[in-house]
């Protein structure tokens, strides 16, 4: 799933290569990727693109006095084309979601792998229409967002920590891969309260959630489009390696496997050398 990071970085390029062009065609291609009717899709042709801004894991495309509001999901894809094929896409073949035709040659086109359909797109006036945004907490890499406005947000919360940094209505843009890699770099169990956290836990995780994500969005500046992903999973250090040596002590990482998700933690960084319960896999060995 594209994170804070990759979103970033998407935003940066489209700000370099679609600012200032105008749209020839916006061409929806799976049933379910618009999400709105009006103003219709039809409405950002012939407009220009202006900049684009990022709301946690949404990016929101000015065109015209409008914007092209998209969330990328879990298998979602932005992929830019300085050529587009002369012949337009069959709807509902591939993982092809919408194509964006610009005047002059070129686009990009949003894909989406798999067969659970959840990448969004949205045409509205103002993004906090879209009701993704409009509940989203603060953005992490935000100036405003200091240590002590962190803290209030942990104050009170009884989920675990591993929770808490995923959800977008307390805090914007952070996934399942960059809160493994937080944990990890801050040295906390993922299974940790998030209320049990002492003055000294809470500023070490705070410096550890601006750290990664900072030199994640570093190291994907500058970066293409189409090599985000893999630049993504060169710098992750324990999430998706699972049975790998931990980079930092040697420890062999560990995963926790969920209904339609799992997490990777180092036991000796993270939990005191004690593997985690994974309650999905004791249920498979029973």
């Amino acid at each position: 799933m594209p994170e804070l990071p990759e979103v970033e970085a998407l935003r940066e390029f489209l700000d370099e290569h679609l600012a200032g062009r105008v749209v020839e065609r916006v061409l929806p291609l799976a049933v379910s990727v618009l999400k709105t009717y009006d103003p219709p899709l039809s409405a950002l042709e012939g407009q220009p693109a202006g900049a684009t801004a990022r709301y946690g894991k949404f990016l929101a495309i000015r065109i015209g006095e409008l914007h092209l509001v998209t969330h990328l999901a879990r298998a979602g894809w932005l992929r830019w084309q300085d050529t587009l094929p002369e012949r337009p896409p069959r709807p509902g073949k591939g993982p092809l979601a919408l194509r964006v035709v610009l005047e002059g040659g070129g686009g990009f086109d949003l894909t989406e792998a798999g067969t659970q359909k959840r990448l969004a797109v949205y045409v509205v006036r103002d993004p906090q229409e879209v009701p993704g945004i409009a509940r989203l907490g603060p953005d992490p890499l935000a100036e405003g967002f200091d240590r002590d406005a962190f803290a209030a947000l942990l104050a009170g919360e009884r989920r675990q920590i591993k929770g808490v940094l995923r959800d977008q209505g307390v805090i914007a843009g952070i996934g399942n891969a960059y809160s493994d890699e937080i944990l990890h770099a801050a040295k906390v169990s993922p299974f940790k309260l998030a209320a049990s956290f002492d003055e000294e836990q809470v500023t070490h995780l705070y410096e550890a959630v601006r750290r990664t994500l900072r030199e994640a969005v570093d190291r994907a500046h500058g970066v293409a489009a189409g090599h985000l992903k893999a630049e993504k999973k060169s710098g992750l250090q324990v999430h998706g390696r699972d049975g790998e040596p931990c980079p930092v002590c040697g420890d062999t990482v560990r995963s926790v496997s969920f209904a339609d998700s799992s997490l990777q933690y180092c036991p000796t960084c993270q939990t005191g050398g004690k593997p985690l319960a994974d309650r999905r896999l004791s249920r498979l060995l029973k």
